[in-house]
């Protein structure tokens, strides 16, 4: 068996060659896990796969938990997180821009990072294939901080960022809220949708990847708030903002970027400790559902912001 390695557009790798119902050896597994450090996206095609299935070969890249946001996990498979349009949940996650009606449209982040302890990496599986949009896009933000000229870089070793979870996008400071109105039913609060209410979360702005050792830019739209402090460091308030609003400008270029048209038997693998990802989301009424399964996060990458 010999592993194909093909780049996608811009950032990631699709990766070919194997059968995932076949018994992988170590050294398969080996240099699977060796791409996922290497390249940050994995993307797999004609795969024939059972919910079993994709919780096993999850397990090559490290393990599993359980989501925390329970109201969306599988009773039969606990380690599955289902993303679906087209069901009764549509109306929390419906908004307009520009006037069109969106379902499950999400800005760039990271998941869990309003916890400073996200997970590691997911897996998302195509089950129903949305008839049109429904794409997920991915973003290397080691990339991202390699492109940034040599003076950007170094202020950035020396400041740290807030993240502030909010549950209402019209207050995300950083998001393009142009054209943007929320849907009748968008929630108010976390308690709405059964969320949590989380503190603040404060990272470095550059992170030193846990395993692989690339600086990662830890900058992504998302619930960003503020530059901790920023006058220590020779900024003032307006500057910290514009170099925010830069950085985020920056991280969404395509040269980092790749957008995921799904088809069936697709899955797509993201090391969720260098890249961001998105959702285009779909047209009301349009099925779409995705299964995931989330690789452990057992590093804390920032600090809860506790107040004084």
């Amino acid at each position: 068996m010999t592993i194909n390695v093909t780049p996608l557009e811009h950032v990631g790798v699709e990766v070919s060659g194997f059968d995932i119902n076949e018994a992988l050896t170590d050294s398969i597994k080996a240099e699977l896990k060796s791409l996922w450090y290497e390249h940050a996206i994995l993307v797999f095609r004609d795969q024939d796969i059972s919910p079993e299935k994709q919780i096993e070969f999850s397990r090559i890249f490290g393990p599993l938990e359980i989501h925390p946001l329970k109201i969306n996990t599988s009773d039969e498979h606990p380690e599955l997180f289902v993303l679906e349009n087209g069901g009764d949940k549509d109306s929390f996650f419906t908004a307009f821009y520009e006037g069109e009606e969106i379902v499950g449209r999400l800005d760039w982040h990271m998941d869990l990072h309003y916890t400073a302890r996200p997970n590691h990496g997911a897996l998302l599986r195509a089950v129903v294939v949305a008839e049109e949009d429904g794409l997920t896009g991915f973003g290397d933000l080691a990339k991202a901080y390699d492109a940034l000229d040599s003076e950007t870089q170094d202020l950035l070793e020396k400041l740290e960022v807030a993240y502030s979870f909010s549950m209402q996008r019209r207050h995300m400071r950083y998001v393009n809220l142009e054209g943007y109105e929320p849907g009748p039913h968008s929630p108010k609060k976390p308690a709405d949708v059964g969320y949590p209410d989380f503190a603040d979360a404060v990272y470095p702005a550059v992170v030193t990847h846990p395993v692989s050792g690339r600086k990662v830019l830890e900058i992504v739209e998302q619930f960003l708030d503020r530059v901790i402090t920023p006058q220590q460091f020779g900024l003032s308030n307006d500057e910290s903002i514009e170099l925010l609003e830069r950085l985020v400008a920056h991280t969404k270029k395509p040269e980092f970027t790749y957008f995921h048209q799904w088809r069936d038997g697709d899955m797509v693998l993201w090391d969720n400790w260098r890249a961001m990802h998105c959702a285009t989301g779909t047209r009301p009424g349009i099925k779409r559902v995705i299964n995931r399964t989330t690789i452990e996060g057992d590093i804390t990458l920032g600090r809860v912001d506790s107040p004084e």
